[in-house]
């Protein structure tokens, strides 16, 4: 064996052995309480989104509902038209008011559908900010 220094190799190995250092043991109560916190948050964020889906599925059946109730008025009022010029200017106007209103109900759910979104990733944001500061803390700890 090659000696460095003229140490003796088993005192080189000793050397080492008396400076390494065994990682702290982490606090395993601390660890299980973070992981509990983590699963609240994703089942928090979970039901964000759930009951945000929820309302998106309300929303467009409402909409599906006033949609029918409209159309069907539309189509009396169409019918009662007597003059072909009538009737194009009434289809006409009914064709840019049901645009118009597909436009804005398309709007409204994606509006909705975001909303949903930003509030289940602000639950999971601020749960990754707090675990961050526990790991912190943890590793303070660990190594004061």
């Amino acid at each position: 064996m090659v000696q460095r220094s003229g140490m003796k190799p088993d005192m080189d190995m000793m050397k080492m052995l008396a400076e390494f250092r065994m990682p702290a043991m982490p606090d395993m109560e601390a660890l299980a309480a973070a992981q509990r916190r983590n699963l609240e948050a994703l089942s928090a964020a979970n039901r964000v989104a759930l009951e945000g889906a929820q309302a998106v599925a309300r929303r467009h059946m409402e909409i599906l509902q006033q949609s029918v109730t409209e159309m069907t008025e539309a189509m009396r009022a169409f019918a009662g038209a007597e003059a072909p010029q009538d009737k194009a200017a009434k289809q006409a106007e009914m064709a840019k008011v049901t645009y118009e209103k597909a436009v804005a109900n398309l709007q409204e759910i994606a509006e909705l559908i975001q909303k949903s979104n930003s509030e289940a990733l602000g639950v999971l944001n601020k749960r990754f900010t707090e675990a961050m500061e526990e790991v912190k803390g943890l590793m303070a700890k660990a190594g004061g």
